[in-house]
């Protein structure tokens, strides 16, 4: 079930919140069982069988956890800790690595090696992650104790169960534990309706819109299709923004769900692409999974006490690993290798450069980098990405269609007239004009305009008319609803 889907948005949620206050004047904990109930429902959705996998998670994360916290012997507790987050990894490769692993380890040996084809489960990265926060905060108490019924609720919570963010548990279960929580509060519900139905549009207005050109440009380098300048330009800065466009609006609408049922979530999207440099693009974009890779990953390497060298590899080895959870495929790690040598190279720039760069220069390297780094992350292997690339460099030219240089004699002088692009937007003579009004829009949108979280009321109220008509119209009228990119991690 989709959050941008008609199931969700006129059946689940309505139902899901009458529920949640009708069960609330019962008391907070039968509004939980409700919201537990509702979870595994929405969770189900996709692979009924699946739910016993996700309570068998849950079950023994809670046992675990509640024995760690209990636990008088700090170092019996640290081997219970080490014992949890390893089961947990090993869950977690098993779902999601193994096939990975074993083609690669074949493939350095010249072996052939059929494929585990392993299904993997929904969710599954983003779940095993709040657990194991859920287990090292227990060896720190640095959580509240908790029954397993808010826990259970805390981990299922169907706003962020399936892509984020990535909530600790001492900041959600005492929300979750707090008496008045299932007592419908106007301000929320409005609030909450109001990001939601603000994300639900950005990804079918927006995401959705940018999704066709990019996909056309890399289907294209993934068949060997030489793409000149503007088709490979254009297909990556469709990309750039589908996939803004698709993460801000799921966390909009995470947040906005959360809100309505008086859970408040943190901010997980913070304007990225306005980044002055690529440790500021990182504090921006998830916030909650940078985060978690700072605390959880960075620090427990030796962070930045070891030394420059040290601090470099503690920096590409966060990086690497984080490139590895987005997906077990080496365009992932070639993802996350790329972002930790830019922080790499911008932390020696500030030793070497305290005072830094002009903003606006440190803005436009910094988004260069990021959607130069997306070709890779998008791209279907390494030969479309080299192809993608090699286009971006101006290697295959560059053309345009010969209506266009007709009417703009001047655009002659570096571009090659052609019948049409083939590889840009749907092949027509149209699909320049069309593609660089939409960028435009887009990356005006981006580069411009306030986040959601910034906006003032009277101002979110204003951006929900506007683009009503056409969220109601992409909502009612597409032929399916699009699946959220970060739903495949």
């Amino acid at each position: 079930m989709l959050f941008n889907s008609q199931v969700f948005v006129l059946g689940f949620l309505p139902v899901c919140l009458a529920g949640f206050f009708a069960f609330g004047r019962l008391g907070a904990a039968w509004a939980l069982r409700w919201l537990l109930a509702a979870s595994l429902v929405f969770y189900g959705w996709w692979n009924a069988p699946l739910v016993g996998l996700l309570a068998g998670s849950i079950a023994v994360n809670y046992a675990l956890g509640s024995l760690i916290l209990r636990h008088a012997d700090r170092a019996a507790a640290r081997r219970w800790t080490a014992l949890g987050v390893a089961l947990n990894l090993a869950l977690l490769g098993w779902f999601k690595y193994a096939d990975f692993l074993v083609q690669s380890f074949a493939g350095a040996l010249g072996l052939e090696t059929p494929l585990l084809r392993i299904g993997l489960p929904l969710a599954i990265s983003f779940f095993t992650f709040q657990q194991i926060m859920f287990l090292v905060d227990s060896f720190t108490r640095s959580r509240p104790p908790v029954g397993a019924l808010p826990y259970a609720a805390f981990v299922s919570f169907f706003p962020h169960l399936i892509a984020g963010p990535l909530v600790r548990p001492r900041e959600i279960i005492p929300q979750l534990l707090n008496p008045a929580l299932a007592r419908p509060d106007a301000e929320n519900l409005t609030v909450g309706l109001t990001v939601f139905l603000l994300g639900l549009g950005k990804k079918l207005v927006l995401a959705d819109t940018f999704a066709p050109f990019a996909d056309r440009g890399f289907a294209a380098a993934a068949q060997g299709t030489p793409l000149t300048f503007f088709e490979a330009w254009c297909a990556a800065l469709a990309y750039a923004l589908q996939i803004y466009f698709d993460f801000s609006g799921y966390s909009d609408m995470a947040i906005g769900l959360a809100r309505m049922m008086n859970i408040r979530f943190p901010q997980n999207f913070d304007s990225p692409y306005k980044s002055r440099n690529i440790s500021e693009f990182w504090h921006r974009w998830h916030i909650t999974l940078s985060h978690f890779l700072r605390d959880y990953v960075y620090i427990p390497l030796g962070g930045n006490r070891c030394g420059q060298v040290r601090r470099g590899v503690n920096l590409m080895a966060t990086m690497l690993l984080g490139g590895l959870w987005h997906g077990a495929a080496w365009n992932f790690v070639l993802w996350g290798g790329l972002h930790g040598g830019f922080l790499i190279a911008h932390q020696q720039f500030r030793r070497l450069a305290p005072r830094g760069m002009p903003a606006l220069a440190g803005q436009a390297l910094t988004l260069l980098a990021v959607v130069a780094a997306w070709v890779p992350f998008r791209a279907d292997g390494p030969g479309a990405s080299l192809a993608m690339l090699r286009g971006m460099a101006g290697l295959n030219g560059a053309a345009l269609p010969q209506m266009i240089v007709n009417l703009f004699p001047p655009l002659g002088i570096f571009a090659t007239p052609v019948p049409v692009l083939l590889a840009l937007g749907d092949g027509r003579t149209l699909s320049f004009p069309e593609v660089t009004a939409c960028l435009a829009l887009g990356w005006l949108i981006v580069l411009a305009a306030p986040n959601v979280a910034a906006l003032t009321e009277r101002q979110r109220l204003g951006a929900l008319v506007g683009g009503f008509a056409l969220t109601a119209q992409a909502l009612f009228f597409a032929p399916s609803a699009a699946p959220f990119l970060y739903f495949r991690f």
